[in-house]
């Protein structure tokens, strides 16, 4: 279980990667004012299991936490940051929410997620959306063969800095593929000479987390919800990429 992928484990993350992409989408716009995320996390485990699958995050116990996660579908609704728990609470309009979700194909893990709008949401909130997707953009562009991991962060950072938002720096990205979280850790700020060395043949998860305030965040009492200390909403994009020897390739693309 090497952090260097074979290339029939790429085949096969390839695969994950599409079919996660397809829910992802289809979860996206049954987003509505009005819908519970309990409600999401049904048709996102139905959508997994339909499809020959298995929720990666369902049964999942990260490191730290007293139980494992309980639901398929991570959703974050404004000020929380990731891992939201999925509850009967309908969402509202101008709320916006993170999807995050992983899928196991064949014994290997993709995993992805976006932030949406739940109706018409403010200027403000548009802006934060957009600017963590390109931000997550830039950083899968440093992810080259022969760069730091620190490239990525520092790409991320690098853009972001201009808009004032406050940068998540405790979670970050992280290798993926035989398990939910392998190595490296790969933090959305920093020096881009740091960290190990980006090899032909990784798979990551690259997840810039955003905030419009302070990028202080705090864990909730349910043990799995991060929301950002001063109440501010939250914006959070992931990819699965794969190295080669020609440049990342995004695997859960849309």
């Amino acid at each position: 279980m090497g952090l260097i992928k074979t290339k029939e484990e790429i085949e096969i993350l390839t695969e994950a990667g599409f079919r996660l992409a397809g829910i992802v989408k289809i979860l996206a716009e049954k987003v509505t004012p009005g819908v519970s995320t309990k409600e999401l996390d049904n048709l996102a485990e139905k959508l997994v299991r339909d499809g020959g699958d298995i929720p990666s995050f369902k049964g999942y116990r990260p490191g730290g936490a007293k139980e494992s996660y309980p639901a398929t579908l991570c959703t974050s609704v404004n000020d929380a940051v990731v891992h939201g728990v999925p509850t009967d609470e309908p969402l509202k309009n101008g709320d916006i929410i993170g999807l995050d979700i992983g899928l196991t194909h064949r014994g290997l893990i993709a995993d992805m997620a976006v932030t949406v709008p739940v109706g018409e949401i403010s200027e403000e909130y548009k802006k934060l959306i957009t600017i963590t997707k390109e931000s997550l953009m830039h950083g899968i562009k440093a992810a080259v063969s022969g760069n730091n991991i620190g490239a990525i962060g520092h790409a991320i950072e690098s853009y972001v800095h201009p808009f004032g938002y406050g940068i998540v720096e405790v979670l970050g990205g992280h290798g993926v593929g035989h398990k939910v979280h392998e190595p490296p850790f790969i933090p959305n700020y920093g020096n881009k000479t740091a960290g190990p060395v980006i090899q032909e043949g990784m798979v990551l998860a690259l997840e810039p987390m955003l905030n419009l305030g302070s990028p202080e965040i705090s864990l909730d009492s349910d043990g799995f919800t991060y929301r950002t200390r001063d109440g501010a909403h939250s914006a959070h994009f992931e990819h699965t990429i794969v190295i080669t020897k020609d440049g990342p390739v995004i695997l859960t693309r849309l």
